[in-house]
């Protein structure tokens, strides 16, 4: 290749990149933002009347996830679930995951296709709207406020699930800043423990690079979901709480892609 064509193939290569990123910046901006917004606002008063009226198992549970599924197809991802075969649809589970970014939720909710609720962070309820959808949905608010609010909130969990109904959790507790993987707390185990519940180790992949923590950008690409093979917890003593952790998070970190792995 010339001097003449490699510089013609770089200013084609950055006048491609330029239009892509302009391109998605229009399509962000002028058509998932308002899509977006709409499909929430109809989700949460669907949510907020129906199931009060005729219970949140089905409608607590079917609008969000497709509310979910809408969200990732018209963020124009492209995704991949996996492990399904792994689940009962009628036994009770806490599903623990890494925590990449905020397209984790959407991941989950859409495509774990199984009915869950959520454990919420107490501020979530200030929301407008979503809020008071996320606790008519049943969803469980965590107060960690005092050792008796903490007993509440796995004594409320514990009521939701009956029926195949599940718990969802994010040991790490926040969005990671680099895509890799945090520390785990221990609450998430405490509460499959106490409940007898078996362990799911849930591997996300991609929903660091759709929207990373701290941004507003959109960037279309690849989300993968990893259901792995239950963990029981019936035959466990409490200070076996520990190893447990340990077995999830290595578990979660195998099916990482390379670039989200720890270095060492």
């Amino acid at each position: 290749m010339s001097k003449n064509d490699y510089f013609c193939y770089n200013v084609l290569s950055f006048v491609m990149k330029l239009i892509k990123i302009v391109f998605i910046f229009l399509y962000q901006w002028l058509i998932f933002v308002p899509i977006f917004v709409i499909l929430t606002i109809l989700t949460a008063l669907t949510v907020m009347i129906f199931a009060p009226v005729f219970g949140s198992r089905y409608w607590g549970y079917v609008p969000p996830r497709w509310w979910s599924r809408l969200t990732c197809w018209l963020a124009l991802c492209r995704i991949k679930s996996s492990g399904h075969e792994n689940l009962d649809p009628h036994q009770s589970y806490v599903f623990i995951a890494n925590h990449q970014g905020a397209f984790d939720i959407f991941l989950i909710y859409g495509f774990l296709n199984q009915n869950i609720k959520w454990m919420q962070k107490a501020s979530l309820r200030k929301i407008p709207l979503v809020g008071f959808a996320s606790e008519m949905a049943g969803h469980v608010f965590v107060d960690n406020s005092s050792p008796v609010a903490r007993v509440n909130t796995i004594n409320e969990a514990k009521k939701k699930m009956e029926d195949g109904v599940s718990i969802m959790l994010f040991p790490e507790g926040a969005r990671s800043r680099t895509g890799k993987m945090g520390r785990f707390k221990r609450g998430a185990y405490q509460i499959a423990y106490d409940l007898k519940l078996p362990v799911v180790p849930l591997t996300l992949n991609g929903p660091f690079d759709v929207m990373k923590r701290g941004s507003l950008c959109l960037r279309p690409d690849k989300l993968e979901l990893i259901i792995h093979k239950p963990i029981p917890t019936e035959n466990l003593n409490e200070s076996d709480i520990s190893a447990l952790i340990d077995e999830s998070r290595e578990i979660i970190h195998s099916a990482l892609w390379e670039k989200f792995k720890d270095e060492s």
